[in-house]
């Protein structure tokens, strides 16, 4: 895995990872006024930050040398 795959798949498991520590406060409490729109946000967020991490990882790396020549 290249740096940038890297940097999809940590934003992926930050996505995931932010949805499951929402959904575990928000069962401790009772606020289900507020944390249901709250969720909604979080939630369309967190498919964004997935969605990113997801195409950053499947993005296969540029080759350096097809890189130069086509700025050159």
């Amino acid at each position: 895995m290249d740096r940038t795959q890297m940097a999809g798949a940590l934003i992926m498991f930050g996505a995931v990872s932010q949805v499951i520590l929402f959904l575990f406060g928000a069962a401790r409490k009772s606020y289900a006024a507020l944390a249901l729109p709250v969720f909604g946000a979080l939630g369309g967020v967190s498919a964004l930050a997935f969605w990113i991490g997801w195409t950053m990882l499947t993005t296969e790396a540029e080759i350096e040398e097809e890189f130069n020549e086509e700025t050159a």
